[in-house]
């Protein structure tokens, strides 16, 4: 491993993300990533954005059960929120 890839994969660990300011400014002083490494860091930084789009937040959870309670049951709304509800209750 570069040290660049251990530099870069420090700081998608810490911040969530990378910014392609932070590869290029690595990649100059450290030296480039190999393809394997590339690969690996565009996937984890999907991996993360994925996980954090579908958590689904206690305000969210709260405001899916207000829906639940006065939706039609059956209407878009009411299904998007039992899909809320579910995830969150299932913890994925």
């Amino acid at each position: 491993m570069t040290a660049a890839f251990d530099k870069l994969k420090e700081l998608l660990t810490k911040n969530g993300t990378l910014a392609n300011d932070d590869v290029e400014k690595l990649v100059a002083e450290h030296g480039a990533l190999t393809d394997d490494e590339k690969m690996w860091l565009e996937s984890e930084k999907h991996r993360l954005q994925r996980e954090k789009e579908d958590t689904v937040t206690m305000e969210q959870y709260l405001e899916a059960l207000k829906v639940l309670d006065t939706a039609p049951e059956g209407s878009p709304e009411f299904v998007k929120a039992e899909a809320l509800v579910n995830r969150y209750e299932s913890g994925t």
